[in-house]
């Protein structure tokens, strides 16, 4: 078949003439306000990120460079891996059995957190908001009070059951702390979601713990692992509860280096295990970071 009379063929003027324009190349203005915007941002960068070099610095200096020296270099002049090894192969080192102890402690709270937390979240979110919001603000009174005043009656109790010093203790005291914060995360999830999938799931026969767990639950699953992460790092770096509730025999991480860096004459190969006790943070957030997006942590604002 031939073009009709007076068209122009495939890729002549015409063609040419349709074809949207290439894309001109921005060149960045560099203004004062964008000079001042990145400095900014490097400053403060660089101020966040100094306390993580100094525990760097004393991981890998000698010690005559860093805890023993009136001047310790911010740039080192050498290297070493013995406090490092020190700290873990020690045969009387308590930093790999704290550390197992933390993760365990760790992973019950989150795991705690979600298993009260979710059922909880769906009930507030079926109230009016300011209702939902108000109660759930009640739940942050624990958060505003000095945790040694909660802890010491609590250990008494925990010492009546015959559950001083256990994982278990510790992680149902650090709840009153994380739960709060998940429960503030999931009831805006929650609200988020349509009234009508809930209620389809109810019409075609499912039970409300079904519509619940098989049809609203997975449509909020960044913000339960956004809620398990913050409950997670909530517990690793948590001291008070940890220091009163555990014995010095077998204690948690933070406690442990608290001891080591205090009593124990060995700051050195505390604060060298203290760069280890980052990793597992690390590699939490990085395998969770997909889930860690602003809207998924704003969702508990959401009305």
């Amino acid at each position: 078949m031939t073009p009709a009379a007076g068209a122009a063929p495939s890729g002549g003027p015409a063609a040419a003439r349709d074809r949207p324009p290439a894309p001109v190349a921005v060149r960045r203005r560099w203004t004062g306000s964008t000079i001042g915007l990145y400095a900014a941002i490097v400053a403060i960068s660089a101020f966040l990120l100094f306390p993580v070099y100094v525990i760097f610095l004393m991981a890998f200096l000698p010690d005559n460079d860093t805890i023993y020296s009136p001047r310790p270099p911010l740039i080192p002049p050498t290297f070493t891996l013995s406090n490092l090894t020190q700290a873990l192969t020690s045969a009387n080192s308590p930093f790999l059995p704290s550390m197992y102890f933390s993760l365990e402690i760790a992973f019950l709270v989150g795991a705690i957190a979600l298993l009260i937390g979710i059922p909880t979240a769906y009930g507030l979110s079926r109230l009016a908001p300011r209702l939902a919001y108000g109660l759930t603000t009640v739940m942050f009174i624990v958060n505003m009070l000095p945790s040694i005043t909660i802890a010491l009656p609590i250990s008494v109790q925990f010492i009546k059951a015959g559950l001083y010093g256990s994982a278990i203790s510790i992680a149902l005291a650090q709840e009153l702390l994380a739960l709060p914060v998940t429960v503030f995360l999931l009831v805006g999830a929650f609200h988020a979601l349509p009234p009508d999938l809930e209620n389809q799931a109810r019409v075609d026969g499912a039970s409300r713990p079904q519509a619940i767990f098989g049809n609203l639950v997975p449509l909020i699953r960044p913000a339960i692992v956004a809620s398990f992460l913050l409950a997670w790092m909530l517990s690793w770096d948590e001291s008070t509860f940890a220091l009163i509730l555990s014995n010095p025999v077998h204690s948690p991480l933070a406690v442990e280096i608290f001891y080591s860096v205090t009593s124990r004459g060995n700051a050195v190969y505390a604060v060298a295990f203290s760069f280890i006790a980052t990793v597992p943070v690390l590699i939490l957030v990085v395998f969770l970071q997909r889930y860690l997006k602003g809207e998924d942590l704003a969702v508990g604002v959401r009305g």
